[in-house]
């Protein structure tokens, strides 16, 4: 028989370095029944659990976005965007477009990954973008709101990025330095970060929270 307390997840930006292994870790999870996943093209996964769904961000369909726990894993580069304006709509419009549906179809809770520093009054684009996104989905008064703001990522990403492939070399290079205060600023694998949002979904709590990079580092 289905386990009926068993809950449904919605994950977008399933393709991406974090968003793939929340979903392989969603799929193995028994307090999931279902995994529902927004997509473009097939992930290729087989799975009982696992529901596909063709989505267009830009003609949004209330009836596509349910599930009791939504994970938002959504990012892009301002390289890979090619314009300010298109990074907001990846980072920015489209998960306030999920929040919103979500909020509307009732979800439990929503969970994002944003990032360390973010901030709406950074004199940073990146940041400023990451901390508006936060203070827009805490307008929509999720019964749970959790954010997670990672360092850099460490992971195998699909594309090649010249610029982070640096940072990650440097970050390793100078990780035995970063101790103390330094400690948050250390770069974290995104198998923790998935891990940190899967587990802590289970955890019962209302309001926002919001777990820093070396909170995450635990996971």
């Amino acid at each position: 028989m289905p386990d009926l307390s068993a809950k449904t997840a919605l994950v977008v930006g399933a393709t991406g370095l974090i968003g793939k292994q929340v979903v392989q870790l969603l799929l193995q999870s028994p307090a999931y029944a279902e995994v529902s996943v927004l997509v473009r093209n097939s992930l290729g996964i087989q799975d009982p659990k696992l529901k596909e769904i063709e989505y267009d961000f830009s003609n949004p369909a209330p009836e596509l976005v349910r599930g009791d726990d939504v994970f938002c894993c959504l990012g892009t580069t301002m390289k890979k965007a090619g314009s300010k304006d298109a990074f907001r709509k990846v980072d920015l419009e489209y998960p306030l477009q999920i929040g919103r549906l979500a909020r509307q179809s009732g979800a439990s809770q929503y969970l994002i990954v944003t990032a360390m520093g973010a901030d709406s009054d950074s004199m940073f684009f990146y940041n400023q973008v990451k901390g508006d996104v936060q203070e827009e989905l805490k307008a929509l008064q999720f019964p749970m709101l959790r954010i997670f703001q990672p360092s850099l990522l460490l992971g195998n990403r699909q594309e090649a990025r010249l610029g982070e492939k640096v940072g990650e070399w440097l970050s390793l290079l100078f990780r035995p330095l970063m101790v103390g205060p330094l400690r948050k600023y250390q770069a974290i694998d995104s198998a923790k970060v998935a891990r940190a949002m899967v587990t802590l979904a289970q955890k019962p709590g209302t309001g926002v929270v919001i777990y820093d990079s070396e909170e995450l580092q635990k996971y």
